[in-house]
């Protein structure tokens, strides 16, 4: 390697904590590490020499992790987008009590009714029946249960489109501040808690319902219609919850992943998964140069430099540590400590390739598409404000079987 290819890359690290007092011996917090023989170092590919821009683009997708990441990311909060003017209109349609143009329901939408899925997972296990109610919902909650047991929770930082806007939001917090709020262990760890508490309140008590009590929920006048209520809510929020969502906004502005790391019910269950996943970060303690700066780019500020295995319930398999590591084959996504690296296309490949296998089969099986029809739709739409549609703090209201 020519010294200016040494230059570029001590220069590239300048600003994630090293400083050099000659090229090939780089320094942390003041202190000389090991220098990285020629042939240990990891080559940094120079996409600006390829003048096709489609190359280039398919080259940094192969190379680069963290604009992979980035293509996926935007990719499906777009799709979340899209999915959201489709319900909008069909939104416009019902509450116009059928004078708009008709535009039909995007199954999609049941991927933000997770108390829903879930309860139409225990109600499939049980009866081994796909109800028509929300049936993509239950296969979008699968799909994120099989990414969380399989490759982490690389859900919450590849697709999930709250992930994605709460990494924009301490990204842009610390372009403004410089940096971000660190929250002391002794915090840290109850306000972790949050989230388990959360989901251990939600699975209990759907654990505790039986086959009726789920069916009696599942084919309520409520549940039919929790997106459309959904939807209302956001649309005629009160104070109250705009206040705590602007609280929420600013938080995650100061703080990495606050609602990520403190509140979601979906990340403490995909942590909970992610023990058991057979890939994880793997670092080789024999050619680590103990930089630290796999640990300082980890944005769940996980100690990766001092483990052989990244084990923890917080680690998103963003792959950021990976791909700060100057060193090669020392920071690696593997099945374990004696396999071959996973490469992050193929790796990425993996989370997008098992959300779309498991809601294409929804798709070609039938089980996308709910089995409310347009005149349905059109008397609901009508009834909202009636009794039956009400959540009654939690409880399903008594409704007959005409409703």
């Amino acid at each position: 390697m020519s010294l200016s290819a040494e230059q570029e890359i001590v220069s590239r690290f300048t600003d994630m904590g090293w400083s050099a007092d000659h090229p090939t011996t780089p320094i942390l917090h003041g202190q000389k590490i090991k220098k990285i023989p020629p042939e240990r170092r990891r080559r940094r590919p120079r996409f600006s020499l390829e003048p096709l821009w489609y190359r280039r683009f398919v080259w940094r997708l192969k190379e680069d992790s963290q604009f992979l990441r980035t293509v996926v990311q935007l990719a499906f909060l777009l799709l979340c987008v899209w999915i959201g003017v489709e319900f909008h209109l069909f939104m416009k349609w019902g509450v116009s009590n059928g004078n708009a143009a008709f535009f039909s329901r995007p199954p999609g939408v049941e991927g933000f009714l997770p108390i829903s899925a879930l309860i139409s997972l225990k109600y499939w296990l049980e009866t081994g029946i796909i109800n028509g109610v929300h049936p993509s919902g239950l296969f979008i909650f699968l799909a994120i249960v099989v990414t969380g047991l399989f490759l982490k929770k690389a859900f919450c930082s590849w697709l999930c489109p709250i992930g994605t806007l709460s990494e924009s939001l301490w990204i842009l917090g610390k372009k403004i501040f410089g940096r971000n709020i660190n929250v002391n262990r002794w915090a840290d760890y109850p306000l972790r808690s949050l989230k388990y508490l959360l989901l251990l309140f939600f699975v209990s008590v759907i654990v505790q319902m039986d086959v009726t009590a789920l069916k009696t929920f599942i084919y309520s006048p409520y549940n039919k219609v929790a997106d459309i209520k959904m939807y209302l809510f956001f649309v005629n929020i009160d104070s109250f919850a705009l206040w705590t969502i602007l609280i929420l906004v600013a938080l995650s502005v100061v703080i990495k992943n606050f609602w990520c790391r403190y509140l979601c019910p979906y990340g403490a269950l995909l942590g909970f998964l992610s023990f058991v996943s057979p890939l994880k970060i793997t670092r080789n303690k024999s050619t680590c140069i103990d930089c630290e700066l796999c640990t300082k780019a980890c944005p769940a500020n996980i100690k990766v430099h001092k483990v052989g295995r990244v084990w923890s319930d917080e680690c998103m398999s963003c792959l950021q540590c990976v791909e700060v590591c100057p060193v090669k084959n020392t920071l690696t996504m593997t099945m374990s400590k004696n396999t071959n690296p996973v490469p992050s296309w193929v790796f990425g490949g993996l989370v997008v390739g098992v959300f779309v296998a498991i809601t294409g089969m929804a798709i070609l099986t039938g089980n996308w598409q709910n089995e409310i029809s347009k005149d349905e739709y059109e008397r609901r739409f009508q009834q909202l404000d009636t009794p039956a549609y009400q959540h009654n703090r939690g409880s399903v209201p008594e409704y007959g079987s005409n409703e």
